[in-house]
């Protein structure tokens, strides 16, 4: 009696299947370093945008003294008409130089936070990930941007509640918006470099309010700079904040201005900060 031939081998319904446990076995190749970098921005910027959405206290605390501004110095130094303003009222004047202080003041003490990231032990989970540190510097100064921008849309809005005679105008407030970008990365930048040198926030805290008012005042936020003694022109024209404010200003209230100038001094000033910054995160880890 002749036996029954033997079955060929089972073959895989699932054309897919062999390739899915090559999958499980094999882990898929980290994206390169360039790709991740437009992942980690937006995914920072999202963080704080939902830490904005939760908790809305620090947006309307840090509004007060914007607002002070405008309304006491501004209005005061209006009727005063002690300090030339380019043929606009002070107060018009003054609020581009405000809405860029408003947005410092907040990157300016954004190495605080990555300080708090290093205690938590959440710095060093990033950085034994396949993510670029000039990736994670990104992200995290445009994150500082995003909360500017916030901060800045609430300036304008009070300004334009004052009376200020500001541009409504969608391609300047794209401008604009990318000024306050721009700049805010510079000044988180440099908190984060800061950090990376003293490594305390205490010692943060004190450098941070030790920069902040002689940035403030040796810029063109407050007066312009024909008003200014000589060598306090020469540290305003190396000041970022004094093409922000002179961007913001030409943009808002159409007063004479370098935009091209501004915008390549803002660009290279935050790819310096990025790369300053990322040079020392790794000594903020260890």
């Amino acid at each position: 009696m002749s036996e029954a031939p033997a079955a060929p081998p089972a073959a895989s319904a699932d054309p897919l299947r062999a390739d899915g446990i090559d999958l499980l076995l094999r882990p898929p190749e980290p994206r390169a370093g360039w790709r991740l970098l437009p992942a980690r921005v937006v995914a920072m910027c999202a963080v704080e945008l939902q830490k904005l959405r939760h908790d809305r206290t620090e947006l309307y605390t840090r509004a007060v003294q914007p607002a002070l501004w405008l309304l006491i110095f501004g209005q005061t130094f209006t009727r005063l008409r002690a300090i030339p303003s380019d043929g606009v009222p002070y107060i018009d004047y003054l609020a581009p130089g405000i809405i860029a202080q408003s947005a410092m003041f907040i990157a300016i003490f954004y190495g605080i936070q990555i300080i708090w990231e290093r205690d938590a032990g959440i710095l060093n989970k990033l950085l034994v990930t396949p993510t670029p540190r000039a990736a994670l510097i990104t992200g995290k100064a445009f994150a500082a941007g995003v909360k500017s921008l916030v901060q800045a849309v609430v300036v304008i809005l009070i300004a334009a509640v004052l009376g200020v005679a500001l541009t409504w105008n969608p391609l300047k407030l794209l401008g604009v918006a990318a000024a306050v970008v721009l700049g805010s990365v510079f000044f988180s930048c440099l908190s984060m470099t800061v950090a990376g040198i003293v490594l305390n926030r205490d010692r943060l805290m004190g450098f941070g309010q030790a920069i902040t008012m002689p940035l403030f005042f040796g810029s063109n936020a407050l007066y312009p700079l024909s008003v200014m003694p000589g060598w306090l022109q020469a540290v305003s024209k190396a000041n970022p904040l004094s093409y922000q404010v002179d961007a913001l200003r030409g943009l808002l209230l159409g007063t004479p201005h370098h935009l091209a100038l501004d915008f390549a001094v803002l660009l290279v000033a935050a790819a310096l900060g990025i790369a300053a910054a990322s040079s020392l995160l790794g000594r903020l880890a260890r």
